[in-house]
């Protein structure tokens, strides 16, 4: 077949054929959401893997003077798309959170004199930090390529589940080096390296540990590094403060060769020579058990030195991923968010287990995982309501493992609590809720979760019980938490409102209804903040009483976390009717949301809102945060739907783009682009653990998803265009569907969703 042959049938192709004959791999673009506060990360990684080697583009202090740096919170990936600067490529990084941690084992090859110090953005030459540009730089999933112009070296970054492969192309040097940052990471201070040990096991081979005191209290990372070439020569800086006593390792010279080293705060430089383009490659494996642990993780993972052979087993796994949803969608940008969205909707929680199954427990302890993959960094606050739905329609096996994670960590918990905001065989109890239990609601009561369902119940009832837990022996004595106990007491009111009514769906699923009766009491407890004199969630004191100063504009100190009355006043998913009528009913409800998308939020009631930004706001809705997702979908039960389905269309095109700029906020493990994923396939998880999606506009002309059971579901969108964004009718299977909801079953057992579009309402 000759050339021109070859181009006129691909131009013929519909768009359709055309995304399933080529690579999905290609549409994504992890620089999507590294500038601003998209808080996201450009480097290489395999679906939740272990390992997330990325560059770091600074080394702002968590602290100064002792007191908070409000800088910092723009490195929560440790990467910010303005910066001129590279200072390393480290092991461990969150995907899109509004705090951080991680940022292990920073390594940065140069040349020239050893430069011990990372330097400063605005004296990059003291330090080993290197000038870059994007017009040198690629990102791919599991692939990062960019040129270090001080050091006149290329840098390649891939990954396995639980190993970093670095490969460095160096120039003509007999000056070359490596450095191995073991003081590093994102929202550091002086304190956070507890303890590092190094071992120099021979002149390729290094292993290690280092434990941290940061939002995970004890957690500890071993490790094992490999390099493809001998080291000349190796040498240390110590930059542990002098101590009164030190024992008697002054005996030796530890700066230079020495193998056995141990402190808070320690550099380390590796020295070779190198021909031009000559090829030092790196591995470099974690284990959150022991050095030998990661030393087999890397010889079980990477037992070679083929670099663009781990690569390419890397993407064929993100090839995997993506294969599971195929869309035509109206334009390539459409396609790009579309599966840039499926990228960052897989990289967290991440994989928390060695290649043999063991991992360190809550309890400090090593166990092992059996039956299912262990999985750290939970952050429930964000994911309970898309993320996790998400999986349960498109990956139910790894939902289901962390499911049984959750239950592990329970097990080990002595407080005998689900997890918060699990983190390295850590709880870092961040945001407010006990959201484990909406995300295993939903897993059994859409028969994900196979284990021990009574089991589940008990450990949510314990749970929900803590009283000594923000605010909620309050909540269990008086119906509402307290403001002068908790400084977000209104948020903690309705979120644990809900989580409570997910107990309740839980316990009458498997014929608990003493359990039933007790928390379906409790889910009505959002009404207890609710006050009609003003038509807002409000704070409440214990005597009783509202509070008396109370803004319902502002995002600080009015008993709500990231965000206002006007937002928090619509979080009642489990019972929006009930909700509604307490507003007013049908008209009330229509007019508060029309003025929630079209009112002006000023920036002086978000300045003091870290999470919040101009960028994440439409009118006064905060899309940018996670509280507000499910209220478009709201006008479904004013009668208005088309109003739902034309709000749903604006925030996907506002909110979402091509850009690195082109996330409206923190991505938050997945959760905005689990909302991204849902909206455009016409359908959203309103109420987790309902087993209902309720409709939205579709975003996509067809779509095809593969499901875990075998069956297949296609949605299609007749007459799709940025215009047409109302729905006039949806069949299902050619039955028409009369309500604004959808079962999860219906749709598991495949067959044809078909939106019917139109230009009017």
């Amino acid at each position: 077949m000759n050339k021109w042959k070859k181009i006129l049938i691909f131009l013929m192709l519909p768009i359709g054929a055309y995304a399933q004959d080529l690579s999905l791999v290609q549409y994504v673009k992890p620089i999507i959401g590294t500038a601003k506060m998209g808080h996201t990360f450009p480097g290489a990684t395999v679906p939740f893997g272990s390992v997330q080697l990325s560059p770091d583009t600074d080394t702002i202090p968590y602290a100064v003077d002792g007191k908070y740096n409000g800088e910092v919170y723009k490195y929560c990936a440790g990467y910010q798309y303005a910066d001129p600067t590279i200072v390393g490529f480290s092991h461990t990084h969150f995907s899109g959170t509004g705090h951080s941690d991680l940022g292990d084992f920073l390594i940065m090859p140069t040349t020239g004199d050893v430069q011990m110090n990372p330097g400063t953005s605005d004296q990059p030459e003291n330090g080993y930090r290197s000038a870059y540009s994007h017009d040198n730089e690629v990102a791919e999933p599991n692939y990062y390529r960019v040129k270090l112009d001080d050091h006149q070296i290329l840098a390649e970054l891939t990954t396995s589940a639980r190993v970093g492969f670095h490969q460095y192309t160096f120039p003509k040097s007999s000056n070359g080096h490596i450095i191995l940052d073991l003081m590093a990471g994102i929202y550091n201070y002086d304190d956070k390296n507890v303890w590092t040990v190094v071992r120099v096991v021979n002149d390729s081979l290094v292993t290690g540990y280092r434990q941290t005191n940061g939002w995970g209290r004890t957690r500890t990372v071993y490790f094992a590094m490999s390099f493809s070439k001998p080291f000349k020569e190796y040498g240390i800086q110590n930059n542990d403060p002098v101590q009164v006593y030190k024992g008697f390792w002054r005996k030796f010279n530890q700066e230079k060769n020495f193998p056995d080293l141990a402190g808070k705060k320690l550099r380390m430089h590796f020295d070779f020579s190198t021909e031009e383009g000559e090829k030092v490659k790196i591995k470099f494996a974690i284990s959150p058990v022991s050095m030998q642990n990661a030393l087999a993780n890397m010889q079980a993972e990477i037992p070679h030195w083929d670099f663009d052979r781990v690569k390419h087993h890397g993407q064929q796994l993100w090839e995997k991923e993506l294969q599971k949803i195929v869309v035509d969608v109206p334009t390539n940008e459409d396609r790009i968010n579309f599966y840039t969205a499926m990228y960052h909707a897989a990289l967290m929680p991440t994989m928390y287990m060695d290649n043999n199954g063991q991992y360190k427990g809550l309890d400090q302890e090593v166990h092992q995982a059996e039956g299912f993959t262990n999985y750290t960094s939970f952050s429930l606050w964000d994911t309970f309501r898309a993320f996790h739905p998400y999986l349960n329609l498109v990956n139910p096996k790894r939902n289901a493992d962390m499911v049984a994670s959750m239950m592990a960590h329970y097990q080990q918990s002595v407080l005998h609590m689900l997890p918060i905001w699990s983190h390295y065989a850590n709880d870092n109890w961040c945001m407010s809720g006990y959201h484990s239990v909406s995300v295993i609601a939903d897993a059994i009561i859409k028969g994900v979760y196979k284990g021990d369902a009574l089991a589940a119940l008990e450990a949510c009832i314990q749970t929900a019980n803590a009283r000594n837990y923000e605010g909620i022996g309050a909540y269990i004595d008086k119906g509402y938490v307290p403001a002068d106990i908790s400084g977000t007491a209104v948020s903690n009111t309705l979120e644990y409102a809900y989580d409570d009514w997910c107990i309740a769906q839980l316990a009458k699923k498997l014929g608990r209804m003493d359990v039933y009766q007790d928390f379906i009491k409790r889910s009505s407890n959002w009404k207890n903040v609710y006050d009609p004199s003003v038509g807002f969630m409000r704070p409440r004191m214990t005597d009783g009483t509202f509070k008396s100063d109370f803004d319902v504009l502002k995002t600080d100190g009015q008993g709500f976390i990231e965000g206002n009355a006007w937002n928090f006043s619509l979080y009642v998913p489990h019972d929006p009717e009930g909700m509604m009528v307490n507003m007013g009913g049908k008209k009330r409800l229509s007019r508060y949301l029309d003025s929630l998308f079209s009112m002006h939020l000023p920036d002086e009631f978000f300045a003091h809102t870290e999470d919040i930004t101009r960028d994440g706001i439409i009118g006064n809705y905060v899309h940018g945060n996670e509280p507000s997702h499910h209220v478009a979908y709201l006008y479904n039960i004013t009668g208005e739907p088309w109003k739902a389905q034309q709000k749903i269309r604006m925030i996907l095109k506002h909110q979402y783009h091509n850009g690195a700029d082109g996330l409206g906020g923190n991505d938050d493990c997945g959760q905005m682009s689990a909302w991204f994923i849902f909206s455009s396939l016409g359908f959203y998880p309103v109420a987790p653990a309902s087993d209902e999606y309720w409709l939205g506009s579709p975003a996509v002309r067809n779509a095809k998803l593969q499901f875990d059971n075998g069956n297949t579901l296609i949605v299609k969108a007749i007459n799709q265009s940025d215009k047409n964004v109302f729905v006039k009718k949806v069949t299902l299977n050619g039955e028409e569907v009369k309500s604004y909801k959808l079962k999860h079953a219906d749709l598991m057992n495949g067959g044809e969703l078909i939106f019917y579009m139109s230009a009017k309402k």
